[in-house]
């Protein structure tokens, strides 16, 4: 599957900035969400082809959140890349324990980013 659509989901206007100028540069239409709330209501808006998710954030975090879709039929199928400053190994087990794809550690390698997109589609 063809990746175009990215759903960027962190509660950091920098970040989001930065991960949407980011993946614009290469081709890729972004959608962006800061919190739980938001995320779903994008996900019945549009449906991604991926979701870049974040794990600390008020409210749900990321996560709960990756569970939360991952266990949705309607988008159980979307890739979730964790995009997290928690570099534990243990943080990295637990987030593709809860349905992620992948993970990556901030500050994020623009190629490493590139690379597992690309390893996705």
């Amino acid at each position: 599957m063809a990746i175009n659509k990215v759903l960027v989901v962190d509660d950091s206007k920098t970040e989001l900035m930065f991960m949407t100028d980011l993946l614009q540069k290469n081709g890729f239409t972004v959608r962006t969400a800061e919190n739980a709330d938001d995320t779903f209501k994008r996900l019945s808006e549009e449906k991604p082809d991926l979701i870049l998710m974040d794990v600390v954030m008020p409210g749900q975090n990321g996560f709960q959140l990756t569970r939360a879709i991952t266990r949705d039929p309607n988008f159980a199928d979307v890739p979730i890349i964790m995009c997290t400053s928690k570099n534990q190994e243990t943080d990295r087990v637990w987030g593709m324990r809860q349905g992620a794809r992948d993970y990556i550690t901030k500050p994020v390698d623009a190629d490493e980013l590139m690379a597992k997109i690309k390893a996705l589609g």
